[in-house]
């Protein structure tokens, strides 16, 4: 693969991690389920995939910008194979605790290093262009793994589900092992500017308020494919379906980020973080009403478009507002808290849907997006500094 460019590269690498990441976790969840684990249960090991991420995400990001980003890329998909191989070859619900661990932690050393390397190689004026090819490249992944781990687990088994993501996981790491990216993206020099703390960058206004966006929108996602296996088995949908309406909202992500270069030219990244806040916001207010298969889908696709317009624009922003020589150790910043989010919302609306019901969740998870539609306008009208 040495004759296609960096860029195209690291998204070919970005597509098979993911994909063994999003067959891994739909397969966790519907494997436990069909293990007549609780709610609560299913939201712990969702919420270890996040867990060592949410701790080590900066370090991995300070790591990359002192040695870059081949090796931490190898080690991780390692440890996503291993993970993938553990459940696929030992039954039982104990085994997903530890897989969910190392598969988690594995596929964020990969995202942290994709993410840096994209803004890294970017010349002016092609940061936001380059995100947004990069988060297509995330919205096929996020389409071909669901569909093809509810498939597989209606047609053949859980196991082979598991067995499919080691797969995609070591083709990422052989596609590493030829690749020609890492000589475009060396370590980071200006070590000075790297002496500050964490707290330095998030006590720059804009970086908080990019982080906070990116937590909500973040966590819209997450939710969602937490949320829709446990609430389609409720009821009454196959694995096949449950599939299907993911691949929907995924395939949605897919044409917004292919529209993308178009939006970019008419609309300001704030502006197109405040609607995406917006149309989500909607979306989860109007999810429990929808109980066809037909329904359920056409929701999720318009919940796709809205979160899948906004995560080249707050990459793009964060890329352009972090301090020299801190680009990755700011992207492992962001993926902390959106991991920490991840830790959190599964336990907590896993512990309320097991007291009060899925549609509670889906109400609150409404309301605290809500939250944050104000914030992103009043920076999109240029109300508040950006510094």
């Amino acid at each position: 693969m040495r004759h296609l460019s960096p860029l195209f590269q690291l998204i070919l690498v970005s597509i098979t991690a993911h994909v063994a990441l999003v067959v891994a976790r739909i397969t966790t969840s519907l494997y436990a389920l069909s293990l007549h684990a609780s709610e609560f249960t299913v939201g712990t090991l969702v919420a270890l995939f996040a867990l060592f991420p949410m701790l080590l995400a900066v370090k991995m990001g300070r790591t990359i910008d002192r040695v870059g980003i081949a090796r931490p890329m190898m080690i991780g998909c390692v440890l996503v194979v291993a993970g993938c191989l553990m459940p696929s070859i030992v039954g039982g619900l104990a085994i997903l605790y530890p897989a969910t661990l190392m598969i988690g932690t594995g596929f964020v050393a990969t995202h942290v290093a994709v993410q840096h390397a994209v803004g890294a190689m970017s010349a002016p004026g092609e940061t936001s262009s380059n995100f947004s090819w990069l988060a297509l490249g995330y919205s096929v992944s996020s389409f071909l793994g669901p569909v093809v781990a509810g498939f597989v687990i209606e047609d053949f088994s859980h196991s082979l589900a598991y067995a499919l993501a080691a797969g995609s996981g070591a083709l990422a790491f052989l596609l590493i092992r030829s690749g020609r990216f890492a000589h475009a993206t060396p370590p980071a020099k200006a070590p000075a500017e790297r002496k500050g703390s964490l707290l330095d960058l998030l006590r720059l206004p804009e970086m908080r308020r990019i982080y906070l966006v990116s937590i909500l929108l973040g966590s819209a996602w997450d939710l969602f494919s937490f949320i829709i296996p446990i609430y389609g088995t409720k009821i009454g949908f196959s694995a096949s379906t449950i599939g299907l309406v993911l691949g929907c909202f995924s395939f949605a992500t897919l044409v917004v980020r292919l529209a993308m270069q178009w939006i970019a030219r008419r609309y300001t990244e704030w502006q197109i973080l405040a609607s995406a806040l917006a149309v989500a916001t909607l979306c989860y207010a109007v999810f429990p009403f929808m109980h066809s298969a037909a329904s359920m889908m056409a929701v999720a696709a318009v919940l796709g478009l809205a979160l899948g317009s906004a995560q080249p624009n707050v990459l793009a922003l964060l890329h352009h507002t972090s301090p020299a020589g801190r680009a990755a150790e700011a992207v492992g910043i962001r993926v902390t808290i959106s991991n920490a989010s991840q830790v959190a919302l599964p336990l907590a609306f896993g512990a309320a849907g097991a007291a009060m019901g899925v549609v509670a969740i889906f109400w609150a998870m409404g309301a605290c997006i809500g939250y944050g539609v104000p914030i992103a306008w009043r920076r999109a009208l240029g109300k508040e500094n950006s510094a």
